[in-house]
């Protein structure tokens, strides 16, 4: 393997294997930085009740290290023997070589003692069973885990619930119920409430769900993915439809064209990187213990599909700390990764049982399946200590080496432990079985996300490239945490090329593209998250994936300019090289992202223009707002036929022009009326603001409603395209009618009865023009169940 080009000693920081009296055990002292300081002392140490840290990075690491070995007792262990392994434990944090997901960190040794960081809960279709879901969200929330959720059982909007002659809300406003949960409970937390939110592609409610985060103040703290199926990626392939099912009945409601829902899917992900995809058939292929249940979601970060209630404890192996010289030149040290890949997998088994879980289900279910996720950080770092650039062949043949290594000697590592302690309960009917004697997780590897204790680590986040060679990383309630990579400053100060300016100019840019002043095998070799291609982001997530037993937490970074097309071709190609599931960023498309290049004068300047932009925009906006409205107006009233019934729309106008319409449905009741007199207030809104008729009449025609209706003029599409077409008559005709006069409605044709059309069966159901309850579609009619109101077509 090459190293850069005059520049053999990079990668000369890295600690020897040399485990000498001195510095071995209890004796190393943690060498922190000045961000992860920051991030210990805000997040993870012991603080007073004045809350000032009462706890070093050392006292943290023995707290965790002696927690977690104290489960060694328990399968027959000394005491001695137990301090033994917490000084190993200890070790390996202190050196960085290893560390556990963020719970762990934080709550091992303490009252709260709830080590986990991902767990799934099920959702059902009852009101009992989604509050009840909601409540132990909370608790868990609370302990400083993160939940997934599938809404995939949930019935659609609008369907029907018979024990109270109503109908379901949908699973969107649900999902906003979790959401508000989760606001509430981070207020007071050490580690910020995160969610997952699944849907299956074939759920009624799919279109609803894919465009839920549009607004960007909606679902914050959910993270959104559509659950692909293979059913609908052969669909997908053959340019067809593919059936939407009803949770609740099991029956095909309606057909989509998997095109469509695919296009939205990349349009949305393309304009704020979500939703996110899954691919469910083939997460639940690989699920060890399909007896035991089926694999509906995921935790928040995509990379730990788990069954309902299951939870798993994760930590990372840092690849920068895995290396040695021979020659003058690193490589992989095979032998010191082996230890730690041992080593960690007794670690991560230990936490199962020291534990404390915030529920039995979740106790009761984890204890069965022991599944624990064994990923790596640092891997961007190592191949620059290398010399090898993160979007070449050789770097995808590295990551497959060693993850296919970690996977290999951790599935040994868990055969060892399961000789000595036994296999996980649900072993025997496990898909395991046939494949081991013994074992004692069902799950060993994962690559998860690492982002604050990579920063406690001091280096690149999971198998992610650099995200850029100097910027500004925003985390935790705006703290601004500088960040260079020191290996580029060193590469820079040994090559001869290092200066102030410099530095200060790539920190502007973030990159070192079209930075003359660097040479050219150091910028080939230091690319950055938006220097590399979308395919060799996706390239090495399906090297990595080869040789992992859940799936693997990684971002396809796009430029601004990308393109859908560009995110649908990554989708794609995840799907035909075995990923479990895609996260696309396109930078720029949020307003507030957790990574930022450029920051400094320039980004000053920015903040200046957009003041003045703001400033202007206001000033126009102030322009706008709607004339008062007059005392005295004059107008008409239109009767116009819908499918909901008589609708009666009034348009008055003042000196100024058209300035309000109102809207009467009949007897309706309910949703209709309410519905029907907010596109009134919004119209009559837009009229005094200045708004050209037509220009409403534009956006409400063609609205189409479940129940539309043939009249005499033509077909009314729905209550909304009634008002279209009444304002579009009055704006042509502009009656002088005085007060008092005939209301004018629309043309008659005596003889010619009105036909009702009503949608096909499986459509959301309409209100009923009675009661303004549901109505059903049986034997050829439309039925009110609850005031009998019925017609047939």
């Amino acid at each position: 393997m090459s190293a850069v080009s005059g520049h053999p000693r990079v990668g000369s920081a890295t600690p020897s294997n040399n485990h000498s009296s001195s510095g071995y055990g209890w004796s190393v002292e943690p060498q922190i930085t000045s961000n992860a300081k920051v991030v210990l002392e805000r997040r993870y140490l012991r603080k007073d009740d004045s809350g000032k840290p009462v706890e070093t990075a050392r006292g943290l690491f023995e707290r965790v290290a002696r927690a977690i070995a104290s489960a060694e007792k328990r399968y027959g262990r000394s005491e001695d023997e137990a301090n033994a392994v917490a000084e190993r434990f200890y070790e390996m944090m202190a050196r960085f070589e290893f560390m556990p997901n963020s719970p762990t960190l934080m709550n091992a040794g303490r009252e709260l003692g709830q080590l986990s960081a991902c767990f799934v809960l099920p959702v059902g279709d009852s009101m009992e069973e989604i509050f009840d879901a909601i409540k132990y969200t909370a608790l868990i929330h609370k302990s400083g885990g993160g939940t997934g959720f599938s809404f995939s059982r949930l019935r659609p909007a609008c369907d029907v619930v018979k024990s109270t002659a109503g109908v379901s809300s949908g699973p969107i406003s649900f999902m906003e119920v979790f959401n508000a949960a989760t606001e509430t409970i981070k207020q007071g937390g050490t580690r910020r409430g995160a969610n997952m939110g699944i849907l299956r592609v074939d759920h009624p409610d799919v279109l609803e769900f894919v465009t839920a985060k549009r607004d960007s103040t909606k679902l914050t703290n959910f993270n959104i993915s559509v659950a692909l199926t293979d059913k609908f990626m052969k669909a997908l392939e053959e340019d067809g439809e593919y059936d939407l099912v009803n949770p609740r009945t099991k029956v095909p409601m309606k057909k989509l064209k998997a095109k469509d829902v695919f296009e939205l899917i990349v349009n949305m992900a393309w304009t704020n990187g979500e939703p996110g995809i899954v691919f469910l058939d083939r997460i639940n292929r690989d699920n060890p213990t399909p007896k035991v249940g089926e694999i509906e979601s995921t935790n928040p970060c995509g990379e730990q599909p788990l069954l309902p209630y299951e939870s798993c404890n994760l930590g990372s192996i840092n690849l920068a700390k895995m290396l040695t010289h021979r020659n003058g030149r690193p490589e992989v040290d095979w032998a010191r990764l082996g230890e730690t890949v041992k080593w960690s997998v007794r670690f991560l088994d230990n936490v199962i049982d020291v534990n404390r879980y915030p529920l039995p289900q979740i106790e009761q279910m984890t204890l069965a399946n022991r599944k624990i996720g064994l990923g790596v950080m640092g891997f961007a770092d190592m191949l620059l200590r290398m010399g090898i650039a993160y979007d070449t062949d050789e770097a995808i043949e590295t990551g497959t080496r060693i993850m296919k290594f970690i996977h290999d000697e951790g599935h040994k590592a868990s055969v060892a432990l399961a000789e000595e302690r036994g296999s996980f309960p649900n072993f025997p009917e496990s898909r395991l079985a046939d494949k081991h004697r013994k074992i004692r997780n069902s799950t060993v590897t994962t690559i998860a996300p690492t982002g604050t204790i990579s920063i406690i680590s001091g280096v690149s986040s999971g198998i992610e490239p650099i995200f850029a060679v100097a910027y500004v990383r925003n985390v935790m309630d705006k703290d601004i945490l500088p960040e260079v990579n020191p290996i580029f400053e060193e590469v820079a100060r040994e090559r001869g090329f290092y200066s102030d300016d410099l530095m200060k100019e790539i920190a502007a840019r973030g990159t070192l593209k079209d930075v003359g002043k660097v040479p050219e095998d150091v910028r080939k070799l230091f690319v950055t998250a938006l220097d590399i291609t979308p395919e060799w982001h996706i390239r090495m997530q399906a090297a990595f994936q080869n040789h992992v037993d859940n799936a693997v937490s990684k971002t396809v970074n796009f430029p601004r300019e990308a393109t859908p097309a560009d995110v649908e071709a990554v989708y794609m190609t995840a799907y035909s090289l075995g990923c479990k599931g895609v996260t696309v960023y396109r930078y720029g498309s949020r307003a507030d992202q957790v990574l930022s290049v450029g920051e400094g004068p320039q980004a000053e300047k920015k903040f200046c223009d957009a003041k003045k932009e703001l400033a202007e925009f206001m000033e126009a906006e102030a322009a706008r707002l709607p004339r008062a409205r007059p005392y005295l107006t004059k107008g008409t009233t239109q009767r116009l036929e819908t499918g909901c019934g008589h609708l009666y729309v009034t348009i008055n106008e003042d000196d100024a022009g058209l300035c309000e319409v109102f809207t009467q449905m009949g007897k309706s009741g309910g949703c209709t009326a309410s519905q029907a007199e907010a596109v009134g207030r919004l119209i009559s809104l837009a009229l005094r603001s200045g708004i050209e008729p037509e220009a409403i009449v534009k956006q409400l025609k063609g609205i189409r409603c479940p129940s539309p209706l043939w009249q005499p003029g033509g077909m009314v599409l729905s209550c909304s395209d009634a008002v279209a077409k009444a304002l579009e008559r009055y704006s042509k005709e502009r009656p002088a009618a005085q007060p008092g006069e005939a209301p004018i409605g629309p043309a008659t044709a005596p003889g010619i009865p009105a036909k009702q059309n009503y949608a096909d069966k499986g459509d959301v159901c309409p209100e009923c023009p009675e009661c303004g309850s549901i109505v059903e579609y049986v034997e050829g009619c439309v039925v009110c169940r609850t005031c009998g109101f019925s017609k047939c077509w």
